[in-house]
């Protein structure tokens, strides 16, 4: 899959930059003005309503500001063979993320982090992988917008870059909601920034491997789905009355960072990552980590 373009079209970029994020975070007001914050009864709602805002940047954008031959085909909406070439990560997408969390949620343990003597592993997962679809519509929201407009656009740089980028906007998107307490309410206000964009940059990076592997945006809108659908796993599995930190526990946390970071490398070692496309095997987006690997 190619970019569709020999540089950054920083046009397309920065507008998408600027209505992703004004709008998304002129919803949070609401949540200022009511002096109650995440607590507002209406802050979920808002919440949900925030995540298609990346999906509205990402058809303005193409549709008006730096148009698209094929929307669908070059956002990744679309794509050549379909579910069955893509079909294998789709399955990767659906149950690796909660697999993952548990995962993180065993570094914790081990580190004496984490009390589980919660709810059974296995029906909790049940639920998890079953329920979690009905969080896919503001996932698609998101990975419409981040993975499947923004780290295209951002391939010139190369993928490592790309990654990083997009990894880096996603985390600040959240701005206004860090500053409310969002995820790392124990934590200062800068660390929780710091914490955020950590995890946006690793789980964006396997997020976008999915985009680029498949040539479409939909794994990583699967994954995406349950990621959210297994951030609640930490409260879940956890000791009865015991406090849940993201500090701490589940993938948010610097142990779930452990986990994402073993991933990534574990896609580069067996040369899936970068991915190579069948034109591009030596040169173009693929030339950044390339440079770097060569002995």
């Amino acid at each position: 899959m190619n970019s569709g373009y020999s540089r950054v079209d920083v046009r397309g970029v920065v507008g998408f930059v600027l209505i992703a994020y004004l709008p998304a975070w002129l919803m949070t007001l609401p949540l200022w003005l009511s002096g109650r914050g995440l607590s507002w009864e209406w802050a979920p709602a808002l919440l949900v309503g925030m995540m298609f805002v990346p999906a509205v940047a990402t058809f303005v954008v193409t549709r008006w500001i730096s148009p698209a031959r094929s929307t669908p085909r070059e956002t990744g909406l679309t794509d050549p063979g379909g579910i069955r070439k893509w079909w294998p990560h789709a399955l990767l997408a659906w149950f690796g993320p909660p697999l993952a969390a548990i995962l993180a949620l065993l570094v914790s343990y081990a580190f004496t982090l984490y009390d589980w003597t919660g709810f059974p592993v296995r029906d909790v997962l049940v639920d998890v992988v079953l329920l979690g679809w009905l969080g896919i519509l503001p996932a698609l929201g998101q990975e419409w917008g981040w993975r499947g407009y923004l780290v295209r656009a951002l391939l010139p740089l190369g993928q490592p870059a790309a990654f990083l980028v997009s990894g880096v906007l996603w985390g600040l998107w959240y701005s206004p909601l860090l500053v409310l307490g969002y995820n790392y309410p124990t934590v200062p206000v800068v660390a929780s920034f710091i914490m955020m964009i950590c995890y946006c940059t690793l789980v964006g990076t396997l997020l976008g491997w999915l985009r680029l592997a498949t040539r479409s945006v939909w794994p990583a809108v699967i994954a995406q789905t349950f990621l959210g659908a297994a951030a609640g796993l930490p409260a879940m599995l956890n000791g009865a009355g015991q406090p849940v930190s993201h500090v701490t526990e589940g993938l948010l946390s610097w142990p779930g960072w452990i986990v994402l970071g073993v991933l990534v490398l574990v896609l580069v070692g067996i040369r899936q990552l970068p991915v190579v496309f069948p034109s591009e095997h030596s040169t173009g987006i693929s030339k950044g980590v390339r440079r770097l690997s060569r002995p």
